[in-house]
């Protein structure tokens, strides 16, 4: 989440801070590896760079800006190879925009560097504004939710996704699996207590299985279905453009429409973003008492990421799925 910052005021702010402008021919000159072969992708199939504009990176991943004569790219190169990098976040931008519900980043091109020096994923640049009417914001997530998914696993009532994707920088497993429930609790919380390692956590989650017959206990009259989903929901990664709704960065995967809203502690959504999601998916019984489950496992995630008090609130949140 937190590491995909700089990615996000990139995108939102056209006029991030101008490193450097050139003609196509010198920008491949003094590129090499992955920034040469995204330029040179980019001039064969799409047009000729009028302009290009460094904008900024991560600890990974560099970021920029490419005008040809036929539209505005955004291209982000890193040395490290596709699958590690890219590949799971070309996925799931795919899976959203299939859907044809919110607006998304269109992704035109990804792949590994011909030299074996790095990756490079080419997508549509979007002009990011601050965000759309909530309103109208809940309604384009509800249809998303209600949408057909892409996956021939989804469709057949499976969870998971094509790919390991990664929550931050935190693998993410996503093996299909015919039963939510077991997913959840064996790839997402399962997976964030082991990679943390802490006993305590492994007894308290031990005593959350008890307390719930093994999560089965919070699904009861429940019918799960695969949605799409962004995986990885928070402030950063919403916006809009031209005043539609607009999402990015995801972390993508088929599950419970419900575990969306994991990260609703620092998405700041509002009363008006949920009367448009209700319009169109109601509130299913005992949704209070999985979303403190759906949070757990964003504030596990936490926790290995960046440790600290995501620690004590996990516990708390595990504590309160024991008592309730």
């Amino acid at each position: 989440m937190l590491l995909l910052v700089e990615l996000t005021l990139t995108l939102v702010s056209p006029s991030a801070p101008h490193r450097h402008v050139t003609t196509p021919r010198a920008a491949v000159q003094m590129s090499s590896g992955a920034d040469a072969d995204s330029l040179k992708w980019i001039e064969k199939e799409i047009g000729a760079i009028v302009k290009s504009q460094r904008m900024g990176g991560s600890g990974w991943a560099s970021f920029s800006r490419h005008t040809t004569t036929e539209r505005e790219l955004f291209v982000k190169t890193s040395s490290r190879n596709l699958e590690q990098m890219f590949y799971g976040e070309a996925l799931g931008l795919r899976a959203m925009h299939a859907t044809g519900t919110i607006r998304i980043p269109e992704v035109l091109k990804f792949a590994d560097s011909e030299s074996g020096s790095g990756s490079y994923i080419v997508m549509e640049y979007l002009d990011l504004g601050r965000r759309a009417d909530k309103r109208t914001f809940g309604r384009r997530m509800a249809e998303m939710h209600l949408a057909t998914p892409s996956a021939a696993e989804a469709r057949d009532g499976k969870f998971g996704f094509d790919v390991t994707n990664t929550i931050g920088g935190t693998p993410q497993p996503n093996a299909w699996c015919d039963d939510w429930v077991q997913f959840f609790r064996e790839q997402r919380i399962g997976h964030q207590i082991r990679t943390a390692g802490d006993q305590k956590l492994r007894e308290e989650w031990t005593q959350v299985l008890e307390a719930t017959d093994d999560l089965r206990a919070l699904f009861e009259g429940v019918e799960v279905k695969p949605s799409v989903l962004h995986g990885d929901l928070w402030s950063g990664n919403i916006a809009s453009v031209g005043g539609e709704p607009c999402i990015f960065d995801p972390a993508t995967y088929y599950g419970h429409h419900e575990a969306e809203w994991g990260m609703s502690w620092c998405a700041s959504l509002g009363p008006d973003f949920w009367a448009g999601y209700r319009e169109l998916i109601p509130k299913d019984k005992g949704f209070e008492k999985r979303e403190v489950l759906y949070e757990l496992y964003h504030k596990l995630n936490h926790y290995n990421l960046f440790g600290g008090g995501y620690l004590y609130d996990s516990m708390g949140l595990m504590k309160q799925l024991c008592r309730d």
